[in-house]
């Protein structure tokens, strides 16, 4: 198994594969279908509503990953 920095970043480049923006929603319902810890999981579940490119995705994650003292495990993201 990935470790979770990983995890993240292969759902980061799934969610934009095909697309420069993704909803909420979107980010959410593609993250249930990778197997990430549940500190991951809790992140991503409480992203702010709204539309997402990558770079304001991930300076969402990363401003939570390092607020809640994570970023050892869960990496910071680009």
């Amino acid at each position: 198994m990935d470790d979770a920095p990983e995890q993240i970043r292969r759902w980061l480049d799934a969610l934009f594969s095909a697309t420069t923006a993704v909803s909420q929603l979107e980010a959410i319902v593609r993250a249930e279908t990778f197997d990430f810890p549940a500190e991951a999981m809790d992140v991503i579940g409480n992203l702010p509503p709204g539309r997402y490119t990558r770079t304001r995705l991930c300076d969402q994650l990363n401003s939570a990953i390092v607020g809640r003292g994570m970023s050892a495990t869960l990496g910071t993201h680009d």
